[in-house]
């Protein structure tokens, strides 16, 4: 590839970058965009933007920027969780690191590379981007040993900064613990593989084997229904109905009217919903009491138990209960809202079939993905694509068209592609039976990881420095030195790669162009309401693994192809920027996993290092320098011997919580009088019962809806333009529907639905 490709290549994506987000400082001025922009915000304050016309609605301004670099880390993990704070660290860290880098590759090893051969050198737009890696060192050159100095630098300086991120990290793990004093889940144990008997019950089962083995810590138990399809529907009309009993007494407009638009893509114009008197109202009402149904639910080997205190639940989820660890299984339970409950019916002994078939599942989508990346490998070398393809050679002869083939279609390619993986990799994590959904997805975001890293980085050197040579795969003892061949001439893919899929990624993830799509079909085109629940949470399974392989890319091309570093130094800057906006004022936190992320990008990282000297080394052995690959073995034992004492001085305080930090909590809410409080509250929190409202049921505040008049006199249908009261809140209900869902077809529903069970009670055929 040419560096003029290269700069058609950024010169595109630069373009694209600056479009996108000056579309975005536009858009996300205007009042009809607030649920796509500050969807987190909105669902917190519950504020209403008017629709006035203002002109600097219409201008671009750096004000998201600003308010964005000032956001401190407190705030990061009040508003998104201490996973976001981890997120934030990864992109700190990949800015040092990468600037550091920057600095030594660029004005160190970049000259000695592209003067390493005598050769008459082109104009550099001309010049290949080969020129400017390792690979046009002459052989036994002595410049050899400025990489290898700055190879340990980089090293050594990563070490440095990986430990104190480590630490930081760790610290804010623990004070998380600490500020969660009233977690429930600290006090709960989920126990699966209860062992079935003819004689007792599950329920039995239970209260039995801890009574007789946890009696002093024993507090009570919770056993896991397994409801039916028939009853979820049952229970979710009834968590709805429960909703709109919250506006009982409220005011609404009695007058609806058939709206004065029609609808954009049939043309027949809609209905209101219209209220019933209030007589039939309070008719109807008892009828939908009288359809709780107390329906005789299925038992599942799992249970919840709650102990007396922290320690005591931490103690028995980490030991063996029984002499058979398949039965009576113990661990800590999730928190009520992140609990994946279609999961606990799943018996425990299928779970490590699950697991083997989900990884061979994982595999062999991996070797399918070869296909398209093999093709787009071939995009990048015309001379074997126009032999293999002939018909080519007329079109490819025109400049533009040879650098935007070479310099940016490849990459396109791939990323569109690529977005197939995160819903198959979710998909995969879900059938392996998680019982929480941070669980679920951190198992996604390592399985895209991986998948991404053999893939984008292992099967593009492999393949694309010779399309014949896929059998290189085969021969694991010669990947190190295949790799050491390839990299530098697969660096200028790479560097378009962090283009294409960094630059424009982060340009469409602030612009949010899906939801700013389904937000236009949703109010002009399906004329539907607000939806204050429709809001996204953070995508890490797809985010951290795309970062991590940037890093990748940045350590194993640093010293060998340091061209990329500007490239990628630019991309972690503006990450860092966005990713803080979207944290701020887009995404809205459900769940956290408390930090668990960054043992995952820790691994990554080290991996990283240790890949990248372990190519510098088959480098220097193919430039006969064995003075440079002699300094290079006791490095990989160094950041190995490193690795290692990180995994036994901090990797612990991630995988349990230290028996001090609970006994000291557990002392102060005793002493505090909390902890009957707490106790209380343990057998709601993790309620499955179908007549008690769940902990993910969301309480809505009152409204009033104000009916108000056109000039004419008549009814608007439209949103109130009246003024609004003082000290009152106003809704944005014109008619008594909330999301879309009329309150008639509810109760209908419901009483329906009630009969049909009834009716299969009592044996009678509906």
């Amino acid at each position: 590839m040419k560096v003029g490709a290269l700069l058609t290549s950024a010169g595109i994506n630069i373009g694209l970058c600056i479009l996108f987000l000056s579309f975005y400082s536009v858009l996300r001025k205007q009042p009809q965009n607030v649920k796509v922009y500050f969807g987190r915000r909105i669902a917190e304050q519950h504020k209403r933007l008017r629709g006035a016309f203002i002109l600097e609605r219409f201008v671009p301004s750096p004000s998201w920027i600003v308010r964005s670099l000032q956001c401190t880390e407190d705030e990061i993990v009040s508003t998104a969780g201490l996973d976001a704070v981890v997120f934030n660290r990864v992109l700190v860290f990949s800015i040092r690191i990468f600037s550091l880098a920057a600095i030594l590759c660029l004005f160190g090893v970049l000259p000695l590379n592209y003067f390493g051969q005598d050769m008459q050198h082109e104009q550099i737009p001309s010049a290949s981007l080969e020129t400017f890696t390792i690979g046009n060192m002459k052989e036994k050159s002595i410049w050899l040993w400025v990489h290898c100095v700055v190879l340990y630098i980089i090293s050594g300086v990563a070490c440095f900064l990986l430990y104190m991120e480590y630490k930081h990290i760790a610290r804010l793990r623990l004070l998380h613990l600490v500020r969660t004093t009233t977690n429930r889940s600290q006090f709960t144990v989920l126990v699966r593989g209860i062992p079935k008997s003819t004689h007792e019950s599950f329920n039995s089962a239970v209260e039995s084997f801890f009574t007789s083995y946890h009696a002093p810590s024993y507090l009570s138990h919770q056993v896991v229904y397994k409801v039916g399809k028939l009853q979820k529907i049952v229970t979710g009309a009834k968590k709805v109905y429960r909703k709109f009993k919250h506006f009982k007494g409220t005011t609404v407009d009695q007058t609806c009217r058939s709206v004065t638009y029609r609808c954009c893509l049939c043309g027949v114009s809609s209905n209101s919903f219209q209220l019933l008197p209030t007589e039939e109202q309070e008719r109807e009402k008892p009828c939908v009491k009288n359809s709780n149904l107390n329906l005789p639910a299925e038992e599942c080997a799992a249970a919840f138990v709650f102990f007396k205190t922290r320690y005591a639940a931490l103690i028995v989820s980490k030991i063996l209960q029984t002499s058979n660890p398949m039965k009576w299984v113990t661990s800590l339970a999730p928190e009520p809202k992140d609990m994946y409950w279609s999961n606990l019916w799943l018996p425990y002994k299928q779970l490590w079939i699950r697991r083997i078939a989900t990884l061979l599942g994982s595999i062999v989508f991996m070797f399918i993905f070869l296909v398209p990346v093999t093709f787009i490998q071939g995009l990048t070398q015309l001379e074997q694509l126009q032999q293999r393809l002939p018909f080519l050679k007329g079109l490819l002869k025109g400049k533009i068209m040879t650098q935007l083939v070479t310099g940016y279609l490849p990459s396109v390619i791939l990323q569109i592609f690529l977005y197939t993986v995160p819903p198959t990799m979710m998909m995969f994590a879900t059938l392996e039976g998680p019982i929480s959904h941070s669980e679920r997805k951190k198992s996604a975001c390592c399985k895209v990881l991986y998948f991404t890293i053999w893939n984008v980085f292992f099967v593009n050197v492999l393949s694309g420095s010779a399309i014949n040579q896929l059998n290189a795969l085969s021969r694991p003892k010669d990947i190190p030195m295949e790799l050491a061949r390839a990299i530098p001439l697969q660096a200028t893919f790479f560097t378009t790669y962090v283009l294409t899929s960094g630059w424009a990624s982060l340009s469409s993830e602030v612009m949010q162009l899906f939801g700013l799509i389904w937000n236009f079909v949703r109010k002009y085109i399906l004329r539907m309401k607000e939806d204050s629940d429709f809001i996204l949470s953070f995508p890490y399974h797809t985010e951290l693994p795309k970062v991590l392989l940037f890093g990748l890319l940045g350590f194993t091309c640093s010293v060998l192809a340091p061209l990329i570093l500007p490239f990628l130094l630019l991309y972690f800057f503006l990450a860092y920027i966005v990713y803080r906006n979207q944290f701020i004022n887009v995404y809205c936190t459900r769940y956290d996993t408390g930090g668990l992320y960054w043992p995952i990008a820790y691994n990554a990282t080290i991996f990283s290092l240790v890949l990248t000297q372990i190519i510098c080394l088959g480098v220097f052995g193919l430039k006969e320098s064995p003075v440079a690959a002699g300094f290079t073995v006791p490095l990989i034992i160094i950041t190995l011997l490193f690795n290692q004492y990180c995994r036994m001085r901090l990797l612990p305080l991630f995988g349990t919580f230290p028996a001090q930090v609970l006994i000291d909590m557990d002392r102060e809410d005793e002493q505090s009088g909390r902890m009957d409080e707490i106790h209380e509250g343990l057998h709601a929190a993790y309620c499955q019962s179908t007549d008690t409202e769940s902990a993910d049921d969301i309480s809505l505040e009152r409204v009033q809806a104000i009916s108000t008049t056109d000039e004419d006199g008549s009814g608007s249908s439209g949103e109130p333009r009246g003024k609004e009261s003082v000290g009152q809140p106003v809704s944005d209900l014109s008619h008594p529907t909330l999301k879309g869902l009329p309150v008639e077809r509810l109760r209908r529903a419901v009483r329906s639905l009630g009969f049909m069970i009834r009716l299969q009670k009592r044996g009678v055929s509906a």
